[in-house]
């Protein structure tokens, strides 16, 4: 992948429900200051890979290892959040009748006052638009202010790793497009890896530095986010395709010997 210090590998991980698998062994890796992009067509197993690595569903197979903490495969959700590991769903992301400021506080909540405190105030400076909100109740917000509040709280306790899934769900293509581009650019900035589901291809491949392409639950293509949005021979697929058809695609590149699969 990109070079740099890797934060996150991902070892042939493969999750499903009822013991029937949907992502199979899907290798990835994430290097600090740098966003991944998981795009491909609906039903592919964005969601479940990242609830996968969250421990919001338990792997059927595979090791997840995190920088500094070794192998927390078995970790739940929890502890892997105070090891550095944040995640924000596509729904249900904020507390909606607490205020902005509970909210952010509240994602704080294993560190002590002064830690809190100061964590607040850099979360701000990475979401300024928040300072002017913080008695607002999170019900009452936009759905951009919504998603910067979701990553926001998560961040208070500094993940050296951020999942977000389907974070422009419902935004407008503008504050979509906007929403990526400021704030990945400041996560980056801050050092944070973000690996990033998302169905609007384009607009995830455009903003993020690698990319992984996801099809019936399998890594068909990985590669830097710049060339493959570029490549016309998978530039259709990916805006809206089947999973058929990307495939195919993969396959054909792959023997032609230009595919880098995880």
């Amino acid at each position: 992948m990109n070079s740099g210090t890797p934060v996150l590998g991902v070892r042939d991980l493969t999750v499903g429900y009822n013991g029937v698998p949907i992502v199979h062994n899907v290798s990835l890796e994430l290097v600090a200051g740098t966003t991944a992009c998981v795009v491909g067509p609906n039903g592919c197993g964005k969601s479940t890979l990242l609830k996968g690595l969250a421990g919001l569903v338990k792997p059927m197979g595979g090791v997840v290892d995190l920088v500094g903490r070794g192998d927390i495969t078995g970790m739940s959700t929890a502890e892997r959040a105070v090891n550095g590991m944040g995640y924000v769903p596509q729904i249900d992301d904020v507390f909606k009748p607490l205020t902005v400021e509970e909210n952010i506080v509240i994602g704080g909540y294993t560190l002590s006052r002064s830690k809190v405190a100061a964590n607040k105030e850099r979360v701000l400076e990475l979401f300024p638009r928040l300072k002017s909100m913080l008695k607002r109740h999170a019900g009452v917000l936009s759905g951009g202010e919504r998603k910067m509040l979701a990553m926001a709280r998560v961040l208070m306790l500094e993940p050296t790793v951020l999942l977000l899934d389907e974070p422009t769900a419902g935004l407008t293509e503008e504050m979509a497009s906007r929403l990526l581009d400021e704030q990945l650019t400041e996560l980056k900035a801050d050092g944070v890896a973000v690996l990033l589901v998302e169905q609007r291809a384009n607009l995830a491949m455009a903003s993020a530095d690698w990319a992984y392409v996801l099809a019936t639950g399998r890594v068909r293509r990985s590669g830097s986010a710049a060339q493959l949005r570029a490549d016309p021979s998978f530039s259709h697929i990916f805006l809206g395709g089947t999973e058929e058809a990307l495939v195919a695609a993969a396959e054909t590149t792959d023997t032609e010997g230009e595919v880098r699969c995880s």
